[in-house]
């Protein structure tokens, strides 16, 4: 018996139904790595970066997941270069699926018990997205702004339901605007920490590493 199209298990229907002592048994997730591309980069090398929000309530599959991952990183490693970009998976695939496997081979009408005793195996994990939850996100330059759109609107065929791709007014992976990204290392109270950064505090005791000055914007 082969895969279950998407439209079996895309829609919210139950209560999250996740591994546990009691759910024993469960496939591991097809997605294994959330992060690719140059994710050590320091976070002033992109300062660009866009995400993949979903415009529905629904269910992704780790292998929707890895697919549009796999889209993602192929075109952007043959058009930006392998140092070129981040991708970041942010959505994580926890609820187990179940199917009630059926036979379909001649005579299996005798053998099976139909819908008795339904309750099902666990087959695959899911992510249960919400509307407006950012799916993916791809840091790089400026220069690759339109790569970065294009291998975000591959990753769209990957997923059911409807996905917008969005360009942010942040710095990075950051929390920060663009303006106060460059404003807060240009005074010091910012300092990067890897692909984000480390916010300094104007409060507490006075110390050599917050010793900056906040100007009164």
């Amino acid at each position: 018996m082969g895969r279950r199209p998407a439209r079996c298990v895309r829609f919210q229907k139950n209560k999250p139904y996740i591994k546990s002592r009691f759910c024993r048994g469960v496939p591991d997730s097809k997605i294994r790595i959330y992060d690719c591309g140059a994710k050590k980069t320091n976070v002033d090398v992109f300062p660009f970066v866009a995400h993949l929000v979903s415009d529905e309530k629904e269910q992704l599959t780790a292998c929707a997941l890895e697919a549009a991952r796999v889209a993602c990183n192929k075109y952007l490693v043959k058009t930006t270069g392998k140092e070129g970009y981040h991708i970041r998976t942010r959505a994580h695939p926890f609820h187990v699926i179940r199917q009630n496997k059926m036979l379909s081979c001649a005579g299996a009408d005798r053998l099976s018990s139909g819908m008795r005793h339904s309750y099902g195996k666990p087959m695959e994990m899911a992510a249960r997205i919400s509307i407006g939850q950012i799916i993916v996100s791809v840091r790089s330059k400026d220069a690759n702004a339109p790569h970065v759109i294009e291998a975000l609107r591959r990753a769209k065929f990957k997923f059911p339901g409807r996905q917008k791709i969005m360009k942010s007014n942040k710095w990075g992976f950051t929390k920060f605007d663009r303006e106060d990204y460059v404003r807060g290392r240009k005074e010091g109270w910012i300092r990067p920490d890897g692909s984000s950064v480390k916010y300094v505090a104007e409060h507490g005791p006075i110390s050599q590493k917050n010793f900056v000055t906040h100007s009164q914007a």
